[in-house]
């Protein structure tokens, strides 16, 4: 059968095509993606290309499809997975195989990835276990699942050390103090909402950022008095404007420092301020990857050596993780939406990826069966003036405090150019 899919052909040449499927073999699956949401990683793949650890050598000649975080539905199962799969039920991939495998979904594969109508999915990421059962009634969550997957395979990679046997102790401090720098962007609205709902709160979570606009959106979604009710003191500060805010922010900690720091954002002043904060024993996660592989920043080893200070890092999470967020937002205890800012259809893909760090805003979520400008849902009330669709929109988001939901993401898929005939 016939797809459409965003194409990677090498430097910035991304193509939106139509092309043939081969005929699925029968240990694979056919599925039609109906969600995928922009990463910053499917960026600097098309950035650099060939020369991207992930994308093959050849791809100038023989192109791979974009995009990694979906969602969406099987519709033909091979017959060695009879019994193991349904037709017609939802799915999400965890793109991160467990043996760290550099070929991956959304890099590397010709006839799987995120941007495509319908694609193959391949043995290799059933066998690993890596195609999981999405039981919401949306599809959009099971899209942000994947990035919700690194943020809290970030959470569980900080380790502290056990002085008495020298063994790790994984994951932040409960009821420690926690700060996100830069943490406003959509990853960053993902780890408030994640650490204030998780089962290790820290008892004090500062978050930072640069840009008052950012701030107010995140100040209004996650409020004091709701981190109060989950026994978190959640206080925002802007680096920018406030001259002596780190000493405010080690002021809040009586002078102690922070047990986690995470580094939301690959930029040297910031990630030597996580370094400056960090209490004894703190553990600094430098969430953040550069595109310059000479990124280097100040680590003060003194403090290394007297305060036992550390860094670790993580590229992603693992099934593990992507399970907890499932399970954590099947019992509403995770709202994926507060990262969504845009969605657009599968012909403004393209052109999102590419000038992706020059939009602002958080998440852009990709509908790849309808056709449609990215469009930022706080635009959907002006556009409704004029446009039927874009008022009905407005109202949909309106009922959630501006946020995506499933009865929005039903109207478009109902209502909303198609992005080729059946």
């Amino acid at each position: 059968m016939k797809t459409t899919a965003v194409r990677l052909y090498g430097k910035g040449d991304l193509r939106l095509e139509e092309f043939e499927l081969p005929a699925l073999k029968d240990d694979e699956l056919l599925a039609r993606v109906i969600t995928d949401s922009v990463c910053m990683s499917t960026y600097k793949a098309q950035s650099l290309g060939a020369d991207h650890a992930r994308v093959p050598d050849d791809v100038a000649t023989d192109p791979t499809i974009v995009g990694h975080e979906m969602c969406g539905e099987i519709i033909e199962v091979g017959k060695n997975l009879t019994g193991k799969f349904i037709k017609g039920e939802k799915f999400v991939i965890q793109p991160a195989l467990p043996d760290a495998a550099l070929y991956t979904i959304g890099y590397s594969y010709h006839y799987c990835g995120g941007d495509a109508t319908y694609v193959i999915i391949p043995k290799k990421y059933i066998d690993c276990g890596c195609v999981l059962p999405y039981t919401r009634d949306d599809f959009f969550s099971g899209s942000l699942a994947e990035p919700m997957s690194c943020i809290i395979g970030g959470f569980h990679v900080n380790y502290h050390n056990n002085f008495t046997d020298h063994t790790h102790v994984m994951g932040i401090v409960e009821g420690g103090a926690c700060a996100i720098l830069a943490g406003v962007g959509p990853m960053g609205l993902g780890a408030i909402d994640y650490a204030l709902h998780c089962d290790r709160k820290p008892g004090l979570l500062v978050v930072t950022d640069i840009d008052d606009d950012r701030l107010a959106r995140a100040q209004k979604i996650f409020t004091a008095e709701e981190a109060e009710k989950e026994g978190v003191k959640l206080v925002f500060i802007n680096t920018a404007e406030d001259k002596k805010a780190e000493e405010e922010m080690l002021a809040l900690t009586s002078g102690k420092g922070f047990d986690d720091v995470f580094v939301y954002a690959p930029v040297r002043p910031v990630v030597e301020m996580g370094v400056r904060i960090l209490a004894k024993d703190g553990c600094l996660n430098f969430f953040a990857g550069p595109t310059d592989k000479q990124f280097s920043a100040m680590f003060n080893f003194y403090d290394v050596h007297y305060k036992f200070i550390h860094v670790a890092g993580n590229s992603g999470g693992n099934t593990a993780d992507m399970l907890e967020c499932l399970d954590m937002a099947s019992k509403g205890r995770l709202n994926p939406a507060v990262m969504v800012t845009h969605v657009g259809g599968l012909d403004s893909a393209a052109e999102t990826t590419i000038n992706l760090p020059h939009i602002k805003g958080g998440k852009k979520l990709v509908y790849p069966q309808i056709s449609m400008p990215m469009t930022a849902i706080e635009d959907f009330a002006a556009l409704g003036k004029t446009d039927p669709f874009f008022a009905e929109l407005a109202r949909l988001t309106d009922k959630t405090n501006g946020l995506w939901n499933g009865e929005a993401e039903k109207y478009l898929l109902a209502h909303a150019k198609p992005i080729r005939r059946e």
